[in-house]
């Protein structure tokens, strides 16, 4: 079984998830379903559907978090200088084709927010800057087609 990498933080925040839809979702839902079926006619039973439906995401939501949580691999963070690209880095990048700069700090698939500035470490671009040094180029391929961007600042 392939690793995940995660933060110490990352684990600790699906574990709460974990904990809070088996704690309160996943019993709320129980007792919705058990509400909808009072109301007699299951076949025309709007409530009764959307209940199950939802009890089906739960369990599922439950058994990926329990595959990831028992797949992690916890990495700590070292906030020593770096000279290359590693997990947990963050990386100021330019565009090498518009000259924006953009800031990302390069985490595991279940701690990825682009709009916040983490991508994962498995995605095209944080592939191309994991091992890179300041001043490299890198090429990734995107829907947009191929982007350059060249690494100004390691952090």
């Amino acid at each position: 079984m392939e690793r995940i990498p995660i933060t110490r933080e990352g684990l600790e925040r699906l574990k709460k998830e974990l904990e809070h839809i088996k704690k309160v979702e996943r019993p709320g839902n129980v007792r919705a379903i058990e509400e909808a079926r009072a109301h007699g006619d299951l076949s025309e039973n709007a409530e009764y559907h959307a209940a199950k439906e939802r009890q089906s995401f739960i369990e599922g939501r439950i058994a990926e978090l329990e595959n990831v949580i028992g797949r992690a691999e916890v990495i700590d963070i070292d906030n020593n200088a770096s000279d290359r690209v590693v997990f947990g880095k963050t990386v100021l990048i330019c565009n090498i084709a518009t000259d924006e700069e953009i800031r990302y700090q390069l985490l595991g698939p279940y701690e990825s927010e682009p709009e916040k500035g983490r991508i994962s470490v498995h995605s095209p671009l944080g592939q191309a800057l994991i091992g890179r040094e300041v001043g490299d180029e890198v090429k990734v391929k995107t829907p947009g087609g191929v982007q350059e961007f060249e690494i100004l600042e390691i952090i």
